[in-house]
């Protein structure tokens, strides 16, 4: 066993956020620390070599957001091509505001890549991959946040995801699109928060406001395919992390636990009809155009 991972004590075990946060109290750190020193003690490696691990997801992350921003990316299907590019144009004139648009352009870019058969980090799935690396990086960029707390920021949404994982899912055959595009929400929601210093409880709490937020979202691939409605998804959950963190770092309470939450979005995972999970046979799939769609893509398909 690696020297510093044997110096650590196995108390750095969690099942869900109470026992997270019990643990952060004790040692007097934040989320992250405590995901460190977890993987430090289960990996028999150095604090260094499993930083080092993280900096490689950031760069491929980083890969992700550039690619799909310097250039169009097309998926496979043509359902979307340069959909980042565009959003990105259009900033001085969003809603949002540009700091919020450009990282969901970003998200944009990441699953885009995705698509387009390019190289992605899955988290927490190769579907909902474009939530985390497209707020913590860009917004990373926005507030002059070094990349070693960026990396600290993404221990801390692969804790956020570990919890749900173990206690529902993030799986969406299992849950529905809640379980992918929720999770990564609420992932980035607790890492934004991390990302300005807040309180462990701050973070979790900001992680039930955003899995609140997309809770019952189904999961309806159309033609099977992760590019619609899964690509625009991950806008839509981007932006909900940055309001659930917002609403957090305000002062602003979930009056639902974290692990209610979680426990809430397994239940309703278990009540969505098959049809709703990944199947492609309901929602935006059983459309007459998520048909008629399914048929070309078919008709375009070489006979075997």
């Amino acid at each position: 066993m690696n020297k510093d991972a044997q110096n650590l004590e196995p108390t750095y075990a969690f099942s869900n956020g109470e026992g997270l946060l019990e643990l952060c109290k004790i040692h007097q750190c934040n989320i992250s620390e405590i995901m460190i020193r977890r993987e430090m003690y289960l990996s028999e490696c150095s604090r260094e070599a499993v930083l080092a691990e993280m900096k490689l997801n950031l760069d491929v992350m980083r890969e992700g957001v550039t690619m799909g921003l310097d250039e169009p990316q097309s998926s496979v299907s043509g359902f979307t091509v340069g959909d980042a590019i565009k959003l990105k144009r259009f900033r001085k004139r969003s809603y949002l505001g540009e700091n919020v648009c450009d990282m969901v352009a970003a998200a944009l870019s990441v699953v885009e890549v995705n698509s387009a058969m390019g190289k992605i980090v899955s988290a927490p799935t190769a579907g909902a991959s474009g939530v985390i690396p497209g707020c913590l990086i860009t917004a990373a960029g926005q507030y002059n946040i070094s990349d070693e707390k960026l990396i600290e920021a993404l221990f801390c949404t692969a804790a956020v995801g570990m919890i749900i994982a173990e206690n529902a899912t993030i799986s969406g055959a299992e849950g529905g699109c809640q379980a992918e595009v929720g999770s990564a929400s609420a992932m980035t929601a607790a890492a934004l928060c991390e990302m300005r210093s807040a309180l462990p409880k701050t973070c979790l709490n900001a992680a039930a406001i955003a899995l609140k937020n997309i809770l019952g979202l189904v999961c309806d691939p159309v033609a099977g395919l992760v590019e619609c409605p899964c690509i625009k998804r991950n806008a839509m959950g981007s932006v909900n992390a940055v309001v659930a963190a917002d609403m957090s770092l305000a002062g602003i309470n979930s009056l639902i636990p974290f692990d209610e939450v979680v426990s809430a979005m397994k239940s309703v995972g278990r009540l969505m009809h098959v049809d709703l999970k990944e199947t492609a046979k309901g929602g935006l799939a059983a459309t007459k155009t998520g048909k008629e769609l399914l048929r070309k893509i078919r008709e375009a398909l070489p006979e075997s």
